[in-house]
Parts: structure tokens; sequence; C-alpha cells
């Protein structure tokens, strides 16, 4: 048994639950995560201006919700007028992980559990997380390159086929 310092705010790999409901460990998510939260979903930084949501996911192996910031594309894009109209179609996102040879964890906990929670502006709902068809994929890359260039660079480095996952409003159908 090892004694801890309550005062230590040092976390291990499987003990990141907290109590203030962030459940991220990595220190830059936290304050995007904290900063959206508090702003209705508005960030500054690098992700000024940018359409960015929270996904809450079930950690694979550890059963514990673990909560992401995540760029977004609207789909349809008609439906992108604002974060409120957003959440009435799908919302896109792109297991990048910045181009890295892995996917990001929220990607594999999603594909053990596809039940999520999204929160897009100042809405917070359950989702179904599914990933696209292969028939859409390169569609809705051409999109989110031409919003975001940076991601051309993501699809350019990675060394795998990125997954392209649709979030779905649990109980609405898309089309």
């Amino acid at each position: 048994m090892s004694s801890t310092n309550s005062n230590s705010s040092a976390k291990t790999t499987a003990e990141t639950r907290d109590d203030d409901g962030i459940n991220n460990a990595n220190p830059f998510n936290r304050r995007v995560i904290e900063e959206f939260r508090a702003n209705e979903g508005r960030v500054g930084g690098p992700f000024e201006g940018a359409s960015l949501l929270l996904l809450t996911t079930r950690g694979a192996k550890s059963g514990l919700p673990r909560t992401t910031p995540a760029v977004y594309l609207p789909d349809p894009p008609a439906a992108a007028t604002d974060a409120a109209d957003a959440t009435h179609g799908r919302l896109i996102v792109f297991a990048s992980n910045g181009g890295s040879e892995k996917a990001p964890g929220w990607y594999h906990n999603l594909v053990k559990d596809p039940s999520v929670v999204v929160e897009v502006g100042g809405d917070r709902y359950a989702a179904l997380a599914t990933p696209v068809d292969a028939s859409e994929h390169d569609e809705l890359w051409r999109r989110q390159i031409e919003r975001d260039p940076n991601f051309a660079e993501f699809r350019d480095r990675a060394p795998r086929t990125i997954p392209v996952i649709a979030l779905t409003r649990a109980g609405h159908t898309s089309g």
C-alpha cells in the first residue's frame, strides 16, 4: 500500500476521473474543456473561431467517462448557421490525432461503446457515434480541409486511413 499526499494533484493513468467532471488527464485539454463550459462553447487560443465540441466517451478499459475537445464539421452544411442549429444534423469528427500513427483514445473508446455525450455551444445531449460510409469519406474530408487546411497536413502525415465519425443525436435520424 502506498501513501499519497492529499494535496497532490498528480494522477496515474488509471486515476483520471475527477470531481470537476472534466475527466481528461491532458492539462491543455482540461483548460479547453473548462473554458468551453464556462463560455457556452466559445474558446480562445488555437481553437478560437473553430467549430468545437466536447465528446464524452466511456473508457474502453476503465469504463470511466472521458471528455475530449474535438473540431467538428456540421452535416448537412446548411445546419451550420450556429452551434444550436448544428445539433439538428450530424456532427462529423475526424480521428486524426494530429496525423499521428495511432488513432486518438476517444476513437478506441467509441468503437467499444458508440453511445456518447456531445456538448456543442450550451447544448448537451446523448448521441450515437458511427463511422461514415466509404462513399462519404472523401467528400467529408474535402469539406473539412476547405474549412481548416491543417486537416490536409494531418491526413498527409498519418500512415493510416483516418476514421471519420458521424455523431447523431440519440432519437434522431439524419439523411
